[in-house]
């Protein structure tokens, strides 16, 4: 991770600033939408398939993960998440 990206949070919302910060923010997107996948079997949306799921978190945590990973997918996209956040400055607006 690179100390040009930030997060600012503010009355008017919050600003993922910076090329790891927005990898984040679709890390976080990601894992709710495969949490949805998981539990209901619903699309977040028609570009979201399972497959592409699947793949983009691959591309995020560089693992492989084959059909019906979604939960080896999820806690691997958790723990990179929770250590993308210890690296990424957090600021209040």
């Amino acid at each position: 991770m690179t100390q040009q990206s930030e997060i600012t949070s503010g009355p008017g919302g919050v600003c993922f600033a910076g090329h790891d910060a927005v990898q984040l923010y679709r890390a976080i997107a990601l894992r709710s939408g495969i949490a949805l996948y998981s539990r209901t079997g619903m699309k977040p949306n028609r570009a979201w398939t399972p497959t592409a799921m699947l793949a983009t978190a691959g591309s995020i945590t560089g693992r492989t993960y084959k059909r019906g990973q979604f939960q080896q997918a999820f806690d691997d996209l958790e723990a990179w998440i929770v250590e993308a956040k210890r690296s990424i400055p957090v600021r209040a607006a």
